[in-house]
């Protein structure tokens, strides 16, 4: 090679690289020498593959839902009042849920869930809230009227909330709060929030 063709292909590979460097900055260095690539041919998204995926997620979430299937639950009217209180909750505590005086920290909009979608994010809410000590929460259902099966997802609601440890008591809300259509839900503190309350209150005794 004559040393002309030798600057003209130094000159060539100077200004790619100042191109470069140009587009992606000095820090990026571009690969010298031949590279190959060897990638592995990409998956192709049949409907089958679609299936198989959602068949998957499906039976990861089956493992953990222990909630009812709607076969087993007995419907209610889509103008009932949905209430439920367990043992110990006070008198005073569950009439301030009914009336819709404790704060909502969270809330479920289950409009256009099917059965099934609807089981798995009530259960998912339910733990979500618990964990991050979500004391009262609003669950939106609606009543279901006039539907070849009414109140289907308000009936599956009133089923399902019973069946969590978690849950202290619910009651259909307020006017305000979407009524029959929606449901408020009191839930018990999580075990680490309840020890900072007691930690915080044996330090509030020492200061006195």
């Amino acid at each position: 090679m004559s040393s002309a063709e030798y600057e003209s292909k130094n000159d060539q590979r100077e200004d790619s690289s100042s191109a470069f460097s140009e587009l992606v900055g000095d820090d990026i260095k571009p690969l010298s020498g031949k590279v190959s690539a060897h990638l592995g041919k990409p998956t192709l998204i049949t409907p089958g593959v679609i299936e198989r995926r959602k068949a998957a997620q499906r039976e990861t979430v089956s493992d953990i839902n222990d909630l009812d299937p709607i076969m087993v639950i007995e419907q209610v009217d889509p103008l009932a009042y949905l209430e439920f209180q367990r043992p110990g909750v006070q008198h005073g505590v569950y009439k301030n849920l009914r009336m819709g005086k404790y704060e909502i920290q969270s809330r479920l909009d289950l409009h256009r869930h099917t059965v099934e979608e609807a089981r798995v994010a009530l259960w998912r809410f339910v733990d979500d809230c618990h964990k991050h000590s979500v004391r009262c929460a609003l669950i939106t259902h609606g009543k279901g009227e006039g539907r070849e099966q009414p109140a289907r997802l308000k009936s599956c609601v009133n089923h399902w909330l019973r069946q969590f440890d978690q849950v202290l008591a619910f009651h259909s809300a307020q006017k305000q709060h979407g009524g029959v259509g929606s449901t408020y839900l009191l839930l018990k503190k999580d075990s680490s929030a309840r020890k900072k309350t007691g930690e915080k209150l044996h330090q509030a005794k020492r200061v006195k």
